[in-house]
């Protein structure tokens, strides 16, 4: 859970740049739900561009959130992160042909700098690995 602890400045910009890159492959599916709830709520107002989302919410689900097991095409394994890309960049190509434009790249304006924030005040020497089952720090992680 939430522990305000765990939130400081970082000490300088290559300890910020060292965080941002350890929190986002922690947290990267948790960044994805954030991103993707706040383009949601951008897209309220415009049904068109809402229907869209939400039929590329469905593939989001069944392709990257409630997988259990890597997912395989033609007997190769896709990583999560190819996973990841891919269909953030379907969705975004998907939703501008919907005449979008001004409410995603908000959207996707606000969601970077949440993530960023979060990323780079969250300190990384309390992480949990569960593979591993040991506390993921600065030191250890890549």
């Amino acid at each position: 859970m939430f522990n305000i602890r765990s939130i400081n400045f970082p000490g300088n910009l290559s300890e910020a740049i060292s965080r941002v890159r350890t929190n986002v492959a922690y947290f990267r599916m948790n960044y994805a739900v954030i991103v993707l709830l706040i383009l949601f709520l951008s897209l309220l107002w415009k049904p068109i561009s809402l229907i869209v989302f939400v039929v590329m919410m469905a593939a989001w689900l069944f392709l990257y959130f409630l997988r259990d097991e890597p997912l395989v095409v033609f007997n190769r394994t896709i990583a999560d992160r190819v996973v990841l890309i891919v269909l953030g960049v379907l969705t975004i190509v998907f939703l501008f042909l919907t005449d979008a434009t001004l409410n995603i790249l908000v959207s996707l304006l606000i969601g970077a700098v949440v993530v960023l924030v979060h990323a780079s005040l969250r300190r990384t020497d309390d992480l949990y690995d569960e593979e591993s089952g040991l506390m993921t720090g600065p030191s250890s992680s890549s």
